[in-house]
């Protein structure tokens, strides 16, 4: 099993189970990894940081899967050096792109390795992972797994060249066969076809894979193109962000605006204005939020993911 080999589990190690077991991350990685090894799965019907640290001391946890949102929290816990994380030997993190800032602070924190991978459902569901004793890739979700193959492409497959943003399609016997009563996707999906996975990547000149952001996400502005992520990267750099989620709204002129959605930090205290111009000082002009929110939280679903179409926008934009 490719993913026994990537976690490399053994009898001895216990594995953190904070991800509901109906979502393919927890069922495979998580409860199908534990009984292909031998290994114990502790579980955690909701996930809360205080709950996870206190399982991690008393069972001597040495695998934490988790998405995003986990980290981040278990990073801000105002608490997290009164508990005993050094049985960790391995962190992963999928589901979602993890910001490089949130990676380095939690391994800074906790001194673990904190890997990368990534997938979908209809790929059962690893495709790539930063693989534990190859080069590790900040901001990158590695290459792919045994027996899988990647590329990144055009709107007309055609294969990009290295560095460009594309299409990630993958093809393996990882890939399910189609949707169910959907002819469309059963041509996109088998075996030996190209799955078209909807996220936008480049490849570098060492074939690791870097996500850039969800099609659908992408926002254009005035005829530029702006990756969300890009955004949310700056944003997570701040010392104040928490959690981050950059949207684009309908303008009438410009087709889109930029607009982001943030939660601070525990006792963190700075205005929409000063976020903005924080941002502007750092990317190009026409990609800065014109439009910034704080807000209390932002909505997850069952695995933690944050969830940008549930997001309800306050009345008290901010704008120049």
């Amino acid at each position: 099993m490719a993913r026994t080999e990537i976690i490399r589990a053994r009898p001895d190690d216990v594995i953190f189970g904070g991800l509901p077991l109906f979502h393919v991350f927890g069922q495979t990685v998580a409860l199908n990894v534990a009984v292909a090894s031998g290994a114990c799965l502790t579980l955690l019907p909701r996930f809360d940081a205080g709950h996870a640290l206190r399982i991690i001391a008393d069972h001597r946890v040495t695998v934490f899967e988790g998405v995003p949102t986990m980290y981040v929290a278990l990073l801000h816990a105002p608490d997290r050096a009164d508990y005993d994380t050094s049985a960790l030997r391995m962190c992963i993190s999928g589901g979602a792109a993890l910001p490089v800032e949130v990676l380095r602070g939690f391994e800074d924190a906790f001194g673990v390795l904190l890997l990368e991978g990534y997938g979908l459902s209809e790929t059962s569901p690893i495709a790539s992972f930063n693989h534990p004793g190859r080069e590790r890739k900040p901001g990158s979700i590695g290459t792919p797994i045994r027996g899988v193959e990647m590329r990144v492409v055009d709107e007309e497959d055609n294969e990009v060249a290295e560095g460009e943003v594309g299409e990630i399609v993958i093809r393996g016997p990882n890939v399910m066969k189609g949707y169910l009563e959907s002819p469309r996707g059963h041509r996109r999906g088998g075996p030996r076809r190209l799955f078209h996975t909807g996220d936008l990547a480049r490849v570098d000149e060492d074939g690791y894979f870097h996500i850039v952001d969800r099609k659908k996400d992408l926002i254009i502005r005035g005829g530029y193109n702006i990756y969300p992520r890009e955004i949310e990267e700056v944003l997570y750099e701040h010392p104040a962000i928490a959690e981050a989620a950059v949207i684009g709204l309908p303008h009438p002129s410009l087709g889109e605006e930029v607009g982001a959605v943030v939660a601070l930090k525990p006792g963190a205290d700075i205005s929409p204005e000063e976020l903005r111009a924080y941002v502007k000082g750092q990317v190009a002009a026409y990609k800065y939020p014109r439009h910034v929110w704080i807000t209390d939280s932002l909505p997850k679903g069952p695995t933690g993911k944050i969830q940008k179409r549930d997001i309800v926008l306050p009345d008290n934009p901010t704008a120049p």
